[in-house]
């Protein structure tokens, strides 16, 4: 099969690498982890005016890509400068979620989200694991709106969007998949309350609340009640896009890897030239490729039906779960005391890694999760 890059493809990865290899640095990640939006404005704009936001949306949505491998190129790219700017609450969710179920005027907006705008998505809440039916948040019809009350956790970059889809129950139980509707919520609408907080591997993400929020009819998304099916389309592409993140932070940290090796010395010779460490970091390069399949594999198949789909994307979730660690875990102790450094790049790529786990279900959910999907 051929793997090779599309002209258009290759041409986006290229100029996405070369702008994040000149524009990101440990400076500018602090200060944007620092900073009351959590994100970088300079590098934001800078992703924009290239187009890599249109990359995530199809040419129908006002995009120029959408599809698997445009969504795993992006993601590895900003995978391997470790930068954590809202683009997949933005591309893949949000807008995503509005591209798939929205009304015209709704899908309006994402020529805006194209060009800038920052949304992001609320459905986590607290109890509900990674259980995507899971939903306690309830909308009630109230004359010719709506009005949610409910909890949201762990929502990503919401310091610095300026609305959020949210995930809320009009009716059925809890864990119904029927029943599940999404809305379009102002940020700053009245009864709408976020603490906002720093997120372990950059960036910082806030627990919402909402109390007898009140919102017009349009601010409904899709049909009442019929959301669940786009909700798990759009975190399986969700899931693509983390499994490519956490290849290009493998690839950084084994070149950051390598490259001590060959650098330290000890006994008069670079410590690379052990065999007991060559052989260590062959695991990891062999287990890396591996990943790299996966993430493939899984890319190529966002489209295929439901029960397909979904057994890839667990397969794919688990894999870089248990690879994740082993990099980690091989790198910190192959560099030593060095790579618990706060001011050397390891330590951000390697919590980032981590982190990246515990987003749309860790290994251990998708193992479980993959055995009941190939069982039926």
């Amino acid at each position: 099969m051929n793997f090779t890059l599309t002209e258009e493809r290759q041409m986006l990865q290229d100029g996405l690498r070369r702008y994040l290899r000149d524009t990101v640095t440990p400076d500018l990640l602090e200060d944007a982890t620092e900073s009351a939006s959590g994100h970088s404005e300079t590098l934001w704009q800078g992703l924009a005016e290239m187009g890599v936001i249109g990359a995530l949306f199809s040419e129908e949505d006002g995009g120029f890509g959408g599809a698997g491998f445009d969504i795993a190129l992006t993601f590895e790219e900003m995978g391997r400068a470790g930068a954590f700017e809202p683009l997949l609450e933005t591309g893949i969710l949000a807008g995503g979620l509005i591209a798939a179920l929205g009304s015209d005027e709704q899908k309006a907006r994402i020529e805006a989200i194209i060009g800038g705008d920052i949304l992001t998505y609320a459905h986590a809440e607290p109890g509900s694991r990674y259980d995507l039916s899971r939903v306690t948040t309830r909308a009630a019809k109230s004359g010719e709106g709506w009005t949610l009350t409910g909890l949201k956790s762990v929502v990503p970059h919401a310091p610095a969007a300026t609305h959020a889809v949210v995930s809320a129950r009009t009716s059925g139980a809890v864990a119904d998949r029927d029943g599940l509707s999404l809305f379009l919520v102002p940020l700053d609408v009245t009864g709408l309350s976020a603490r906002d907080y720093t997120v372990n591997g950059g960036g910082r993400a806030a627990e919402l609340s909402l109390v007898d929020v009140d919102l017009p009819a349009d601010a409904l998304i899709g049909p009442e009640g019929g959301a669940f099916d786009a909700i798990e389309t759009a975190h399986a592409r969700a899931t693509c896009a983390v499994c490519a993140e956490a290849l290009g932070l493998m690839e950084s940290i084994r070149a950051l890897t390598t490259e001590y090796l060959q650098t330290r010395k000890q006994f008069g010779q670079p410590i690379g030239k052990f065999q007991a460490l060559q052989h260590r970091m062959a695991d990891v390069l062999i287990e890396i490729e591996q990943a790299r399949s996966a993430v493939i594999n899984l890319a190529g198949h966002l489209e295929a039906d439901r029960t397909i789909r979904e057994r890839h994307v667990s397969a794919a979730k688990n894999l870089i779960g248990r690879v994740g660690k082993l990099v980690v875990e091989e790198s910190i102790q192959m560099h030593g005391g060095i790579g618990m450094t706060r001011e050397y790049a390891l330590a951000h790529l390697a919590k980032r890694l981590m982190m990246i786990d515990h987003r749309f279900g860790d290994a251990d959910y998708h193992l479980e999760r993959f055995i009941r999907l190939a069982a039926a």
